[in-house]
């Protein structure tokens, strides 16, 4: 995606601050609140990212602090990266690595994952050769992380469409994503490929008419590409919402969906307004029909992991989107 997903993640964000954001649209609420049909209790697991936590100092308060509020799990971020200097910190990588290990063992809360920390800058569809070989030992390392935090998944944006033509990028990404599997598949971490704003495997321009109702087709086709059962895709339910039917885009990438992330958006406001109100929203507020992508999780028989991506906060602020969670997935 682009700044403003990271602005939103990042900046300090607190539940009445995010309620002044935009009201629930209309209908959203029954959608969220509806029959209790297609419940994921059992079935989908929940966890969210770091940075969201920003009560504790220590990884261990930050890690029972997440535990506290209800989640089973959280996200890191990997590996450490000098993005001026073009340089790898792998000794502050790996000591990290074995830091959060111990604080996941003391706090008695499991990492399940990683999100590569170097991706939207150092990409695997740069022009530079030099680039793409830095990005692909960023991910090489970012999975070494993952495994010794005890982690199962790296996430990764696999690069940018404005880095060529879209053959161009396809190719590139395809070379450098395939080389990192083996070492994927001999420590047993998923790479999972996130859809995000990159202009890449969708069509952007189109994402600002009212009834774009673009497919997961290209999507479905770069994973099979690399075909692997080592990749899938970590799929965002809010990200690509003003690009097509969520439901339907989970139907098509089926078994590739290996892990989800969630935030709410609020198309019909987008459209409205698109050069003042980005959309982003909190976890069941906006426009996105959850029954539909409970039913479609259902259909796939999705089992795994979820992950928050909204604005966090303090505990109390923690809370709440564990509770959105819950109630948007019929888990309670």
């Amino acid at each position: 995606m682009t700044l403003n997903r990271r602005d939103f993640i990042h900046t300090a964000a607190t539940a009445s601050a995010l309620a002044g954001l935009g009201s629930i649209a209309r209908g959203s609420q029954s959608q969220a609140e509806d029959d209790g049909k297609f419940p994921l209790k059992g079935k989908l697991y929940k966890t969210l990212k770091i940075g969201m936590v920003r009560d504790g100092k220590t990884l261990t308060e930050k890690f029972k602090l997440a535990k506290e509020a209800g989640f089973a799990a959280i996200e890191l971020n990997a590996p450490t990266v000098d993005v001026k200097a073009g340089k790898l910190e792998v000794e502050e990588t790996m000591n990290l690595a074995v830091s959060a290990a111990e604080a996941s063992k003391e706090a008695e809360f499991p990492i399940d994952g990683t999100v590569n920390s170097s991706h939207w800058q150092i990409r695997h569809t740069d022009k530079d050769e030099e680039i793409r070989k830095l990005a692909l030992e960023s991910l090489k390392l970012a999975i070494k992380a993952t495994h010794r935090m005890g982690g199962h998944t790296c996430l990764l944006v696999v690069g940018h469409g404005k880095d060529g033509t879209e053959e161009e990028v396809w190719a590139r990404a395809i070379e450098n994503i395939k080389q990192a599997i083996p070492l994927a598949s001999r420590l047993g971490v998923h790479i999972a490929i996130e859809n995000v704003w990159n202009s890449f495997l969708y069509d952007h321009a189109k994402g600002d008419e009212w009834n774009s109702e673009q497919t997961a087709d290209k999507f479905v086709k770069f994973v099979d590409e690399l075909n692997s059962p080592w990749v899938g895709m970590q799929f965002d339910i809010g990200n690509h919402w003003k690009y097509g039917s969520m439901g339907d885009w989970i139907r098509q990438l089926g078994h590739r969906i290996i892990k989800l992330d969630v935030k709410g958006f609020n198309r019909a406001a987008n459209r409205a307004a698109p050069k003042k109100d980005n959309g982003w929203r909190n976890i069941g507020h906006g426009d996105i029909d959850f029954r539909d992508v409970r039913k479609a999780l259902t259909e796939i028989n999705f089992m795994g992991w979820c992950a928050a991506e909204v604005g966090g906060g303090d505990l109390k602020r923690l809370k709440d989107i564990s509770a959105n969670m819950d109630r948007v997935f019929g888990l309670s």
